[in-house]
């Protein structure tokens, strides 16, 4: 449904003419008169993307913490979005930036009374975020706590009449209080066969679906979805289905120097040894003829042979769940053996549809899983093309495999589209060059400005080095000493989860603490960042929210990064390394060095905040010190060492 301008539009202006006027009126007048600051850098990022609206071009958008772009790109994709009829997608990096978003007194809703909008904006959550109703069927004897959430399902998921009225529910929000490793154990995973599923039509996913679809203005959604989406639109559509997004008018990447990952995630291809052997076993009950039936057996012992061998040279390094594959011989040879199986199968299996005597859904669905897992075995077998690892355990085995560069289906597929999209970030140009982000992403022709920030750091952030620390124990009581001399309100920052864990281990043998400390994944995410704002004295730990976070005031007055977030090691990053000239300063230093500049920014949200940075190193961490200092944000001389 097609809104009304947050302007007027007369015969003598042109759309744009008349929105550069509203936003010159909306930013000299009339948010300074709602008490908004007036800043410089904000008002030259939004005339900057007039022109990237007006010639549907690429932007990069390089603004510092404090320059308030978020109000900039939202003026924008709402009046775009109406001009048009179709809504905006705003993209963010992770779930927690939605929720920093959208939640009370966030930016839209700052907007909204500023400017006395009606602004309609739909969350589009990963599908991860959503409740499946059918694992938690199946784990209703595991966990007490499960049945309560059966229980408390809306009355339609255990009736099956057409009378019905249908509401969405199942966002990982409703379930705040239940660990990350509980909600794994009922929330959507990539292996769910949806399309079969007998709760589909009262899915809270497929629900939640049909309502953000309907939005007229703004859909909110990650980056892992919106590439999921692309990467799903063209099948999607093969099979009936409405993609997962509707037709956008524009696109705002938020934090869009993280868009490469999230590319690579949702390209990726997962072959799961029960899920083969499941479907085939269905597969098998149909009537067929015999040569198919022995066709099946033999996919189904070489596809465990290969497992087997897989899993038996598997290593992993700390850090991370990926482990490597030892490409042997073994290996290969049983590889190109299962890719040949499942193509004989699938030539047995176009005689067979057209006999018709199988169910023809359930030969759709395993003619398409097995292309998929003949798709990824050639990418594995042929080495350079993909990057590929395996993650085991006790009750699964996934075989996971995934394009080792993304620029050319981004180009076809997305930036070929004729709309605006936006890249926004403080952190997207290296030594103010662009080409990094821009040639890792398939964009060849963009616009590109940088703004500081406005803030005058050296007066409101201190900052600290403490290097050759001897150890994790060294580090861990430095920054309880510090948490209690700040009385609480920190910020503990850590590489990985298992970093962060072996900080609470030791954090429990050190008793009579008058703190509150609360760890990321112990609640939903939005519940945890709500509980760290509001509790003034509270310690959160994490090792994700590097990026994103955003609280301003006397709850977060001191950061300490507990280590240098380097990219784990593991395939992904290995295979970046592999095919750099020097590994070092093209892929490991210049990922620390953005996460390190995002992690200190969690600091300073407003003009009104203050407080102190402290980064740990050890013996060896204590080597970057020198390139540490060139991307802090305060004079050098004034630093604290």
């Amino acid at each position: 449904m097609k809104r009304k301008l947050p302007f007027e539009l007369s015969k003598e202006q042109s759309f744009y003419e008349a929105l550069s006027d509203w936003i010159g009126d909306v930013f000299y007048d009339i948010l300074p008169d709602k008490g908004f600051d007036l800043r410089d850098e904000q008002v030259f990022m939004a005339f900057q993307l007039n022109k990237a609206y007006k010639e549907k071009q690429v932007m990069f958008a390089e603004a510092g913490v404090g320059t308030g772009k978020t109000l900039v790109y939202l003026l924008y994709a709402l009046s775009y979005a109406r001009y048009t009829g179709k809504p905006a997608i705003i993209a963010c990096a992770d779930e927690t930036l939605i929720e920093q978003l959208v939640k009370k007194d966030g930016d839209i809703e700052k907007l909204e009374k500023a400017l006395d909008l009606n602004i309609d904006v739909r969350l589009a959550k990963s599908r991860e975020q959503y409740l499946c109703i059918k694992k938690l069927e199946e784990k209703l004897s595991v966990n007490e706590s499960f049945h309560d959430i059966w229980e408390g399902l809306p009355e339609f998921v255990h009736e099956n009449n057409s009378m019905n009225k249908f509401k969405h529910y199942g966002d990982r929000k409703e379930y705040a209080h239940l660990p990350d490793e509980d909600w794994n154990e009922i929330g959507w995973d990539s292996l769910q066969d949806c399309m079969s599923c007998v709760y589909r039509h009262r899915c809270g996913q497929t629900l939640h679906r049909e309502h953000y679809r309907k939005s007229a203005d703004l859909i909110v959604c990650s980056h892992d979805f919106y590439m999921e989406h692309i990467w799903t639109k063209d099948s999607r559509k093969r099979e009936g289905q409405l993609p997962l997004l509707p037709e956008a008018s524009s696109v705002v990447f938020d934090e869009g120097h993280l868009l490469e990952f999230a590319s690579q995630k949702a390209m990726t291809y997962r072959m799961r040894m029960e899920t083969l052997e499941s479907l085939l076993e269905k597969l098998s009950a149909s009537d067929m003829r015999e040569s198919t039936l022995y066709q099946i057996e033999d996919i189904m012992m070489a596809n465990e042979r290969w497992f087997t061998l897989l899993e038996k040279d598997a290593w992993s390094e700390i850090g991370t769940s990926r482990q490597y594959i030892n490409r042997s011989s073994a290996v290969l040879e049983q590889g190109k053996q299962l890719t040949d199986s499942i193509e004989s199968l699938l030539n047995e299996l176009v005689f067979e549809s057209e006999m018709y005597v199988m169910n023809d859904y359930l030969l759709k669905v395993v003619e398409e899983y097995l292309e998929q897992i003949q798709y990824s075995l050639k990418l594995f077998l042929e080495d350079e093309k993909g990057i590929y690892w395996l993650e085991a355990s006790e009750d699964e085995h996934t075989f996971v495999v995934m394009p080792r560069l993304v620029e050319e289906i981004l180009r076809t597929k997305v930036f070929s589209q004729n709309i605006p999209f936006i890249f926004s970030s403080a952190t997207l140009s290296y030594n103010n060059d662009f080409s990094y982000v821009a040639n890792s992403l398939g964009i060849g022709k963009f616009e590109k400005f940088s703004v500081d920030s406005p803030y005058e750091y050296d007066d409101m952030m201190k900052m600290f080095i403490a290097d050759r620390l001897p150890g994790d124990e060294a580090k861990f009581k430095y920054a309880l000493d510090q948490i209690g001399e700040n009385e609480g309100r920190s910020l503990l920052l850590f590489s990985s989860k298992e970093e962060m864990d072996a900080f609470r281990a030791y954090y429990k043998k050190e008793s009579g603490q008058p703190w509150k400390v609360i760890f990321e994944g112990d609640k939903e995410i939005s519940l945890t960042v709500e509980e760290f704002q509001h509790d003034l004295s509270s310690v959160l730990c994490s090792y994700h929210l590097w990026e994103g976070l955003d609280v301003p005031g006397d709850s977060l007055s001191q950061v300490v990064i507990v280590s240098l977030p380097f990219p784990p090691k593991d395939p992904v990053f290995d295979a970046k390394r592999k095919h750099a000239v020097d590994p070092a300063g093209e892929v490991d230093t210049p990922y620390m060095l953005l996460r390190t500049r995002q992690g200190i920014g969690r600091l300073i949200r407003t003009n009104e905040d203050s407080g102190k940075v402290h980064i740990l190193l050890n013996e060896e961490e204590t080597a970057f010190k020198k390139v540490l200092q060139t991307i802090l944000p305060v004079d050098e001389m004034k630093m604290e060492v």
